[in-house]
């Protein structure tokens, strides 16, 4: 559920030394079938979360737990938060956009859509980045294979919500609020790109200083929109804590290893694999309906978004 992204200073030299704890518990095919499982039971528990407690609680507490996954990783690493009103500033917005709104977004999207569903919108977020980086990414340029991939890839959208059939039984809300939450997350970085490139700061101590943001941004927020509950739902409640510390907190540092191991394009894969297993567990542990047209479209979805991830080769340089 996030943009693979490559870590930078102490991090990433703490997670490339092969010498490293972490690099010699599990190996990194391990971890990347991990990563895929956690981010893709990610939507069956906002579901579930969502069953018994408001949507901004349910990111309120997704946010608690994962910041404190963070908070603990960054003292272990004696890592400390970023300095400068400028950046954190910048990381203010960078939170808002990369976790207070698209949290929120598919939280209350899965009030009313399968998280089947969901988590084949959160797909569409590689074809959102393409197209919104050839308009405020210079450098990044269009090909015919990437624009075909992101003419394919919303092809497999419409087919997913079925436009032949005028969208029957779709509630158009939900489904839009899924599809913001996917397109929020490439807004915000090519935001972060944009501003916070070269602070000098660690990875793991930017984003611990963003999710503790966000952390506040709804902590702010939630008790403005929502009343407290007039029951604690145990299950509903294990749910929540495992999206945050685990969908959040350790995903979170299962990410930056991949990336630094074996590259943010191999570590990148896990998208395709997201929308499957949310698609297997929806369908096998709540219930949930599975016609032809899902698994079909999310196919259609997921070639199409590995086909805007192409870049072209660069091309010899002659010597004279």
């Amino acid at each position: 559920m996030s943009t693979v992204t490559t870590p930078t200073g102490r991090l990433a030299d703490a997670l490339s030394d092969p010498s490293s704890p972490a690099r010699r518990r599990l190996d990194w095919r391990l971890r990347f079938a991990a990563l895929s499982l956690i981010w893709g039971f990610s939507f069956l528990l906002i579901k579930v979360g969502t069953g018994a407690y408001a949507p901004f609680q349910v990111t309120l507490g997704r946010l608690l737990f994962g910041t404190a996954v963070l908070a603990s990783a960054m003292a272990v690493r004696r890592e400390r938060l970023p300095r400068g009103v400028r950046v954190w500033g910048h990381l203010t917005v960078a939170a808002f956009l990369l976790n207070a709104l698209p949290f929120s977004l598919f939280a209350y999207a899965e009030l009313t859509i399968p998280s089947t569903l969901a988590g084949i919108c959160n797909a569409t977020s590689p074809l959102w980045g393409m197209a919104l980086s050839l308009i405020a990414l210079s450098e990044d340029r269009p090909t015919r294979v990437r624009v075909a991939g992101l003419g394919l890839g919303f092809l497999g959208v419409l087919t997913v919500l079925g436009a032949w059939q005028g969208f029957h039984g779709l509630d158009a809300t939900g489904t839009a609020l899924a599809l913001l939450g996917s397109l929020s997350y490439p807004i915000g970085w090519i935001y972060v790109r944009r501003t916070l490139a070269g602070t000098g700061d660690s990875h793991l101590s930017m984003t611990g200083a963003q999710l503790l943001l966000a952390t506040v941004q709804l902590a702010v927020v939630t008790p403005l929109f929502t009343t407290l509950p007039t029951r604690v739902s145990v299950g509903p409640l294990l749910a929540i804590a495992a999206l945050g510390a685990l969908g959040t907190g350790l995903a979170v540092l299962l990410q930056y290893g991949l990336v630094a191991e074996v590259g943010p394009t191999t570590a990148q894969m896990v998208t395709y694999f997201i929308p499957v297993i949310a698609t297997a567990a929806g369908v096998a542990l709540l219930g949930e309906a599975l016609t032809w047209s899902t698994p079909v479209g999310a196919a259609i979805v997921l070639t199409g978004a590995a086909l805007t991830q192409l870049r072209p080769k660069p091309r010899p340089t002659s010597r004279p």
